[in-house]
């Protein structure tokens, strides 16, 4: 299974702190979400590893200098949340 945007949703802009803003289509018009720091690593993570949350997870790792496991625990919350705001979502 790999986690992939929901269709309409792009990047709009990733600040010089880190912060990311996402742009969603609606039926209201442009619907804008952001993340901190650690939530913009970990859409990078994912888009690098074409939604694999495992390889993300490691990549994340040793990143943060801790165990995979970690991170993959981290990571699927954050997709959890994502997916709840109709922004991710699973494809086989």
């Amino acid at each position: 299974m790999r986690i992939r945007p929901m269709p309409g949703v792009r990047v709009a802009s990733v600040d010089a702190d880190g912060r990311l803003e996402l742009l969603a289509a609606s039926t209201a018009g442009p619907e804008s979400y952001r993340c901190g720091p650690v939530g913009t690593a970990m859409w990078i993570a994912l888009r690098q590893h074409d939604g694999d949350t495992a390889a993300a997870a490691d990549l994340l790792a040793r990143l943060w200098n801790t165990v995979p496991e970690n991170a993959r625990a981290d990571l699927d919350v954050w997709v959890e949340e994502m997916r709840d705001a109709g922004l991710l979502h699973a494809v086989a």
